[in-house]
């Protein structure tokens, strides 16, 4: 998703679940934190898990992340989320490369993308499906395009839960 508009609504009436409404609090918070340290913060989630609520950060800059690069990220955004997300309860944060299954969130992933292989899973079906897997061909006012083994796939922005590349191995542009 693309955390940077109205965290507690999707454009469409709908509230955001309360994971996607803090997900989004947390991109908003970080993003500047992470073009100040020159990288990109690719996604935020916050989710449930067997150890407890987790908090995680995918960042990213030309070349790769180091280890040096996530723990100034996390001990920074660290002190900036104890005073903005007080109300939040205990959680781990987690600060890391996004790997080979880098996740998609902003709509200029999209773009920048195209022509890779992607996992996307909708909120509501679509056709009667809620996960695709296809080629990225692309974004437009309507939603993401995707070819997929039966066709291509228009899938409304505001309808995507989760995406991901699968398997990217590429080196990122600079945008």
């Amino acid at each position: 998703m693309d955390v940077r508009r109205n965290a507690s609504n999707t454009g469409n009436g709908r509230r955001l679940p309360k994971d996607k409404q803090v997900a989004a609090r947390v991109f908003a918070l970080g993003a500047p934190v992470c073009r100040g340290e020159g990288l990109e913060l690719v996604h935020a989630e916050y989710r449930r898990e067997s150890a407890g609520r987790i908090l995680r950060l995918y960042i990213d800059k030309p070349g790769g992340v180091s280890l040096d690069d996530c723990t100034r990220v996390s001990r920074q955004l660290s002190d900036i989320l104890d005073v903005h997300l007080d109300d939040l309860g205990p959680y781990h944060l987690e600060v890391s490369s996004p790997g080979p299954d880098r996740p998609l969130g902003k709509p200029e992933d999209f773009a920048r993308f195209e022509g890779q292989t992607a996992r996307i899973r909708t909120m509501q079906p679509i056709n009667g499906r809620k996960n695709f897997k296809g080629t990225l061909k692309g974004i437009s006012a309507e939603g993401v395009r995707l070819a997929c083994d039966h066709g291509e796939a228009l899938i409304p922005l505001e309808e995507i839960s989760i995406a991901r590349l699968v398997n990217f191995n590429g080196e990122i542009k600079c945008s």
